[in-house]
């Protein structure tokens, strides 16, 4: 048991050599840049880089380290939890494992990115360790100093709790589909294009809405025709009662003009039976 023990604390230490990097209690500094689209939670690293939180609306939280310039460092890098000066006698603990980027970065996955968040709530030291700092051989560590870092937190959790529920790239192209010979909303089309209205209604970045009307081959042309503009007419109806406005919305159909494949098997027939939804910034 006791080979056992020390053979785990070797493995776990870090080398009493290393070239270390990390804000000291005094410099020790986190800001927040907060709105509803993303939070990005950040420390500056003294000579090294910055050390970012970042959670997009939509998405989960994701670290990425960034130095200001090459550092040389390459290949795996250990990220371990480890005492700050005011934790004597606590033992580092393994989070993970990353890899730099070949421009020198780390994006650390979300998994890991939420265990250094609670490193850090509990007093803790997220800390990357890696090996030939410059070319010498020697290992470099770089750490997150948790000092200052609760009431950045919780303007952070704050931030994420009024985040909307998607980011444009989610939702700047979406296409609904329907039964044939069908024009009704299903629930799961209202609740696809609320979340289209809501962002639409948050960004003033999106200067155009455009709504396209489409149909399958099956039936008469003209049928069709009208068809795809009552699917159409039914989506702009609905985005205008959830407020997103008339002079932002070009609705447009097209019938059976542009299936989504030549074939004019059942699967084609059914993708092509659709509204598309393309949100526009220009």
């Amino acid at each position: 048991m006791r080979v056992t023990i020390l053979s785990l604390l070797f493995m776990f230490s870090l080398p009493v050599f290393a070239v270390g990097y990390s804000a000291s209690i005094e410099q020790s500094k986190w800001e927040l840049e907060a709105s509803k689209f993303s939070c990005r939670l950040s420390q500056r690293i003294p000579l090294f880089g910055d050390g970012e939180f970042n959670q997009e609306a939509g998405e989960t939280v994701r670290f990425t380290l960034k130095p200001l310039q090459g550092h040389g460092l390459k290949g795996q890098v250990r990220i371990l939890e480890g005492a700050s000066p005011w934790q004597p006698g606590i033992a580092p603990r393994q989070i993970g494992e990353v890899k730099f980027a070949s421009n020198g970065t780390i994006s650390v996955p979300t998994g890991y990115s939420q265990q250094m968040l609670g490193s850090l709530f509990r007093g803790r030291m997220p800390t990357f360790l890696a090996q030939n700092w410059a070319d010498t051989g020697e290992s470099v560590r770089i750490a997150l100093s948790a000092a200052n870092f609760p009431p950045a937190y919780a303007a952070y959790t704050d931030c994420v709790s009024d985040l909307l529920p998607v980011n444009y790239r989610q939702i700047a192209r979406t296409a609904v589909l329907f039964p044939s010979a069908q024009w009704q909303l299903s629930d799961s089309t209202k609740e696809r294009l609320d979340l289209i209205a809501i962002y639409v209604n948050n960004d003033d970045s999106v200067k155009s809405v455009f709504v396209d009307g489409h149909s399958d081959a099956q039936g008469r042309r003209l049928a069709n025709r009208d068809l795809s503009k009552k699917r159409a007419e039914a989506v702009t109806a609905y985005l205008e009662k959830k407020g997103v406005s008339a002079d932002r919305i070009t609705t447009r159909y097209h019938g059976e003009r542009y299936p989504v494949a030549q074939k004019n098997d059942r699967q084609t027939r059914d993708r092509s039976r659709r509204v598309t939804i393309r949100l526009d910034r220009n």
